[in-house]
């Protein structure tokens, strides 16, 4: 197998594993505002977030840049659960332009956080290669592939509930981000500082 290919596989399996949820929960409270049909704001949206990781993916990678997988631990359901308040407690984005605007700063922001969390495992996959360009454009293309699978099927399940049954648009927002706040809270308290 080339290893593009083999790195692309990785990054695809690495964001689709069941296993590492937090990331498939960011991508979910992060799409629980959105309708279907604002598919653009959503490709965006997860392209910021991509972008964010990717940037701290590269920078660790080349031991540019460092934090303790520990704090890091904490920091990725704190990414959810500021997420879920933001939603809940913030103003609609389609009644609101500019808040779109701070929703992808959020998304790029946060992307940064969880990208330390990828850099861990990447890191460990690519000792002794001498070029990380290959090995880290692969990954990053096959996490983006795999969020966009996990991104068409959060709204493929929020489009069933909004369109089919006929569930409010705000019920539908506050039951997803209250889960997400929930889990993410639950993640944060068990975290040991110490």
């Amino acid at each position: 197998m080339h290893p593009f290919e083999f790195y692309l596989k990785l990054g695809f399996e690495h964001i689709s594993n069941l296993a590492g949820y937090d990331h498939i929960l960011f991508l979910v409270v992060l799409c629980a505002i959105y309708r279907i049909q604002q598919w653009k704001n959503i490709l965006i949206l997860v392209t910021a977030f991509t972008i964010g990781h990717s940037v701290t993916l590269a920078l660790v990678s080349m031991d540019i840049f460092t934090i303790p997988s520990s704090i890091i631990k904490f920091l990725i359901p704190a990414t959810i659960f500021i997420t879920a308040l933001h939603n809940v407690i913030g103003v609609n984005p389609t009644l609101e332009p500019k808040r779109m605007g701070r929703n992808y700063v959020m998304a790029l922001f946060f992307g940064f956080i969880h990208g330390m969390d990828f850099s861990n495992y990447f890191k460990a996959l690519i000792m002794g290669d001498s070029s990380i360009l290959v090995p880290l454009l692969g990954f990053n293309i096959g996490i983006e592939l795999g969020q966009l699978l996990v991104v068409f099927f959060i709204v493929g399940i929020a489009f069933l509930f909004l369109n089919v049954i006929g569930t409010k648009h705000r019920d539908w927002n506050v039951f997803i981000s209250g889960a997400a706040a929930g889990m993410s809270l639950i993640s944060m308290l068990e975290y040991k500082f110490w």
